[in-house]
């Protein structure tokens, strides 16, 4: 090891303890020590400090005991040549580093500089945590790269970014070299930045890093059921289930050190262009700790290798990158070649099952005018129509495969998608169609996404895309009665007819003792999972994360509990769970990861539930906000009384059958009434509830639990009649 570094690291840590410390008490003189101190809408007090000491820090004053951690960790500062024999005094300056940090951190937002102002947004707040988290779960991000300090150019800076997301991976950046930060040199070049393009601008100063390992830390407390104060077992998680590493660019004094270090303890090894000194043997992290002196353009490489990344990239013959970091690119106006779909113009998107001898696999067919020919702006027609063919193929499929064209066709660099079936948006930027982007390549990305995702479905795949309005109109009423008779055969579908159900154990990778079953009747509780996503995903990958399950027997039929679920829960959640009750919240009700959309949560005097899903911010009946209620039942907890489920389960009319069903939902949020009342009315009016929606409190009518119950008397709600819930 270098004791160049460990003595850098050590002064640094010194350096941020001691502006802590300043910090710290000239916002206790101007607020006073009472003051309320978080990071806006998280659940984990101040993350980092959280999970590895179990202080939940609630004002200022709490700060005075993290302050004392800090301090207490200090080594004391080497002098002349005195070698330090460990890395262990290098990793405690690394840890008050963070700690101190995050009062710094903490205290602007209270007494400013603000951590958001422009392009920088500060912690993210929950809501994103759970969104993005998924995407580490489902391995569609394989890790982060936290980027500290500035590229030497801005040609360079943007040629690693795009390099980092061609490889699906997320981009934090903090700090600045010489004033210049990494993200302002994206900036300037007009790199669209911000959680969409995984392309993250957390703030200017070194001490805004500690939003990049505190995001790690949350997952841990979020997702895997690490408990708050279980250092080491954050840490270990951390090291192997969130790929990160620290790509730092420019100089690197003695604060990037102490950071550095600091990262060294979630096992995140730095990755430098610049000629720092090395720690080359393995220990904490997975290989090298810090390594230096890369070229700009093997940097990204060197970092996948050095943190043992397996990254897997998508080969599609296009003249744009393509990749996930992509999908949540906008496209202003101003920047749109054309606009396809919309209210101008008819458009759809349909794939269709066929006889393998009727398809020609990979045959890409523009029936019209392609781009070049095509008037820029809006209102361009466009239906594409895929024919799929395959042993395996099933007309059950035909939907999920049309789901997935959202993802595939968003993820190229320039094209923007938005809707499915018949009611569809895209844009294709100028940027892209300059660089060749064409509508055949729309076939080639369909063609080349199918066989890659769905090879053990599909054997051939065959696409016409039809560019003249009369030609969409006219294939419109084929693909529109497909659709309908399409809808009406998943509607015949139920709980008591299927013998069937399928296992969803994608999450486990950060919660070992989660398993969804997801049945015809009940969506994975993300709400990107259905039944036939199930089969399907089975069909593909016999050995993966969807598996069947045979319900057997019938333990409990109004619980929801079957032999062959109970068996295969026991077997598959390391043995912690024995038996899951489908259609109950309040017995054995099924656990979450992290990735719910909506959390519902038993009230007691309104002798309902309310239901608030992961877009609502502030405080609920119930005296918890969501972010609360998220700790409350993920990293696969099985907690009574409460639920994680996706949003769309509740217009099931097996949604809380066990408990009272639909009946006892007396509070949600106005905008998610807003989303899906229709669905929620139309499975109440079939349960016997009339205009129900309407009787449901929401935040402009009860914010507290007292509140609900009133109006729930004012509009007679059902729940008031039904048998106690407890």
């Amino acid at each position: 090891m270098s004791k160049i570094i460990c003595s850098a690291a050590i002064r640094g840590a010194h350096k941020i303890v001691g502006q802590a410390e300043e910090k710290l008490k000239k916002t206790i003189e101007e607020k006073g020590a009472d003051t309320k101190v978080e990071f806006p809408n998280t659940g984990y007090y101040i993350p980092i400090t959280y999970s590895m000491t179990g202080i939940a820090v609630q004002t200022l004053n709490d700060f005075e005991k993290v302050l004392k951690e800090a301090k207490g960790l200090l080594p004391p500062i080497p002098k002349g040549e005195h070698h330090l024999p460990y890395l262990g005094h290098t990793l405690d300056a690394g840890m008050a580093t963070l700690f101190a940090e995050e009062i710094i951190e903490g205290c602007r937002y209270l007494v400013g500089p603000n951590p958001v102002n422009g392009i920088f947004l500060g912690a993210a707040d929950d809501i994103i945590l759970r969104e993005r988290g998924i995407e580490f779960v489902d391995g569609t991000a394989p890790g982060f790269a936290a980027v500290v300090g500035a590229a030497p150019t801005n040609e360079i800076a943007v040629k690693i970014a795009r390099e980092l997301q061609e490889k699906n991976l997320y981009v934090f950046m903090s700090a600045n070299t010489n004033g210049i930060s990494f993200a302002e040199q994206l900036a300037e070049e007009g790199v669209q930045l911000g959680w969409e393009t995984r392309l993250v601008p957390f703030g200017k100063e070194i001490t805004s890093t500690i939003y990049s390992l505190g995001f790690a830390s949350r997952a841990a407390l979020s997702f895997g059921g690490v408990k708050e104060g279980d250092f080491r077992k954050n840490l270990i998680y951390n090291k192997n289930r969130i790929f990160a590493f620290v790509l730092a660019l420019g100089e690197v004094d003695d604060e990037k050190y102490a950071n550095a270090a600091g990262a060294i303890n979630y096992g995140f090894p730095t990755i430098a262009d610049t000629d720092i000194p090395e720690i080359l043997p393995t220990g904490v992290c997975t290989y090298e700790h810090v390594v230096s002196n890369i070229p700009h353009d093997e940097i990204v490489q060197k970092c996948i290798e050095v943190r043992g990344l397996k990254v897997s990239v998508a080969k599609v013959s296009i003249p744009v990158s393509y990749g996930p970091a992509f999908e949540g690119e906008r496209i202003r106006k101003d920047d749109m070649q054309v606009e396809i779909g919309g209210p101008k113009a008819p458009a759809f998107e349909f794939v269709c099952t066929k006889d393998v001898n009727e398809v020609e696999d990979g045959k890409i067919t523009v029936v019209g005018p392609d781009l070049d020919e095509i008037p820029a702006g809006p209102g361009v027609a466009l239906g594409i129509y895929v024919e799929a063919a395959g042993r395996k193929m099933q007309s059950d499929f035909e939907p999920i495969f049309e789901r997935r064209m959202h993802h595939y066709l968003g993820e190229a660099q320039g094209f923007f998608h938005m809707g499915q079936r018949d009611i569809i948006r895209h844009r294709i930027s100028k940027e892209a169609f300059t660089a060749g982007l064409r509508i055949e390549h729309i076939g080639t990305i369909i063609h080349s996404k199918f066989h890659e995702d769905f090879s053990a479905i599909v054997d051939k795949v065959q696409i016409t895309l039809f560019t003249k309005k009369e030609d969409v109109e006219n294939k419109l009423v084929e693909v529109r009665k497909a659709y309908h008779d399409r809808d009406e055969r998943l509607k015949g579908m139920s709980d008591e007819t299927a013998n069937v159900f399928y296992s969803c154990t994608l999450c486990q990778s950060f919660a070992p003792t989660h398993v969804c079953v997801v049945t015809p009747e009940r969506s994975g509780l993300c709400g990107s999972v259905s039944w036939l996503d199930g089969k399907a995903g089975y069909e593909i990958s016999p050995t993966g994360p969807n598996q069947p399950i045979e319900k057997g027997k019938v333990s409990d039929d109004k619980l929801g509990q079957f032999e062959g679920t109970n068996d295969f829960i026991y077997n598959n959640s390391n043995r912690e769970l024995e038996k899951v009750s489908l259609y109950s919240l309040m017995t054995d009700p099924m656990t979450s990861c992290g990735c719910f959309e909506a959390i519902s949560a038993m009230l007691p005097m309104a002798n309902g539930i309310m239901t608030v899903d992961r877009d609502f911010q502030e405080m609920t009946p119930c005296g918890m906000k969501f972010s609360t209620l998220a700790g409350t039942v993920g990293g696969g907890l099985q907690t009574p009384g409460f639920m994680g489920h996706s949003k769309y389960y509740m217009s099931s009319k097996k949604f809380i059958s066990a408990d009272g069903g639909l009946g006892r939902l007396v509070w949600m949020p106005k905008a998610l009434k807003d989303e899906i009342g229709d669905m929620i009315n139309e499975t109440a009016k079939a349960l016997g509830y009339d205009d129900f929606v309407s009787k449901i409190a929401d935040e402009t009518v009860a914010q507290t639990e007292e509140e609900v119950v009133e109006f729930l008397e004012k509009m007679n709600h059902p729940a008031l009649s039904l048998e106690p819930m407890i």
